[in-house]
């Protein structure tokens, strides 16, 4: 386990880039942590350091949204889990973990017999309530491995 602290939106993107020079196709990257905590924006950044076509979005209202590559390479799939209430439900959606980097927004309970291994980020926000748009709160990020493939987190720093 790794406790970071991340100062602005744009660090968290960073954080995301860093991360995406890690992953390779059937990683999974679960992240949790309140509304406004910087899931999306950490999506965000780990999809442009990948190379996805277009922007990444939240995908609340479509449940999972499928980035191709530019180069062809293992596509990003982005879950948003907030309205599912199992991991049956996750399974239903037909994604290729196998053949992806599957990133799930709101993953805490939703990951039981999906995988076996996978990096969990906790996201928290020091104040609660609803985000000042105009000031950038720092967050705490507790990343945590899960699996032999997540074993040694010393890349993170």
């Amino acid at each position: 386990m790794t406790v970071l602290t991340i100062n602005t939106p744009d660090d968290m993107g960073a954080l995301g880039a860093r991360i995406a020079a890690q992953l390779q196709a059937g990683d999974l990257i679960a992240l949790n942590g309140e509304l406004g905590a910087g899931k999306t924006t950490f999506t965000r950044g780990l999809g442009e350091a990948l190379g996805v076509r277009g922007a990444v979005t939240s995908p609340t209202f479509v449940l999972a949204r499928t980035h191709p590559r530019l180069d062809g390479a293992a596509p990003l799939v982005h879950v948003d889990a907030y309205r599912l209430s199992s991991p049956v439900e996750l399974d239903d959606l037909d994604i290729d973990f196998e053949r992806s980097i599957v990133v799930v927004e709101w993953a805490a309970g939703m990951l039981d017999g999906i995988t076996e291994t996978w990096l969990e980020l906790q996201i928290e926000r020091p104040s609660g309530g609803e985000p000042d748009a105009d000031e950038a709160e720092p967050r705490t990020v507790t990343v945590t491995g899960h699996g032999q493939r997540w074993a040694d987190l010393s890349w993170l720093g």
